[in-house]
């Protein structure tokens, strides 16, 4: 389909990485373990728009200029870095207790719309997505497919389709986790915090990386 290969190997591919820990996963568990599914869930769908976003910038060539142009990558990858450690430090400083699993039903709209677009940021700053996507994608590409851009879109959006069922479970077993032990507020405050550390560490990691 749109000169199109192996798809059977693309979707394996895809969910062996995509139940690889990294920022995105972190962060849906973050939001999962300390506001309930809801907030897991509004995660899942910013990261995804991040997605969707990387999957059209390789279809019109965005990415390949991330590949070409060090400075170009620099920028990205500082402006990146500087976002991942901005949601970390917010992590690490907020003290409000986790809310119960009935609460975290009712999660307020402003939240939902503060993780949503945190996630997508968290995801469309991070210039080693990109890379990704345009290393990864094309080797199921047939090299005289005269509709490259609709394949870009068709395994782009094929590998987030794939994903979300990955990362819902995910973010359903970390509420299920978190509703054993929903009368320790500071255990989940804590959590929290814990993932605030780890999402700085991954911003000062992306700012002293080089380009792969």
């Amino acid at each position: 389909m749109f000169g199109t290969h192996d798809l059977a190997l693309f979707i394996v591919a895809g969910l062996l990485l995509n139940i690889t820990p990294g920022p995105d996963m972190i962060y849906i568990a973050s939001r999962t373990a300390s506001q309930g599914l809801r907030a897991g869930v509004a995660a899942i769908l910013g990261i995804n728009a991040g997605c969707l976003v990387h999957t059209l910038a390789a279809a019109i060539g965005l990415s390949a200029l991330l590949q070409t142009s060090a400075e170009a990558f620099t920028v990205i990858k500082l402006i990146g870095a500087a976002y991942l450690l901005y949601v970390g430090i917010s992590m690490l400083l907020e003290r409000r207790p986790a809310q119960g699993t009935e609460a975290a039903v009712s999660l307020p709209m402003a939240d939902s719309r503060r993780i949503f677009w945190q996630g997508f940021l968290t995801n469309v700053l991070n210039p080693k997505v990109a890379l990704f996507f345009l290393a990864f994608l094309p080797q199921f590409i047939s090299a005289d497919s005269t509709q490259k851009p609709l394949a870009f879109l068709f395994l782009g959006c094929l590998f987030i389709f794939n994903a979300t069922f990955v990362v819902l479970a995910f973010a359903w077993m970390v509420s299920k986790a978190r509703s054993r032990v929903s009368g320790s507020s500071r255990l989940a405050v804590w959590l929290n915090r814990g993932c605030g550390a780890l999402f700085v560490g991954i911003g000062i990691n992306l700012a002293l990386s080089e380009r792969t």
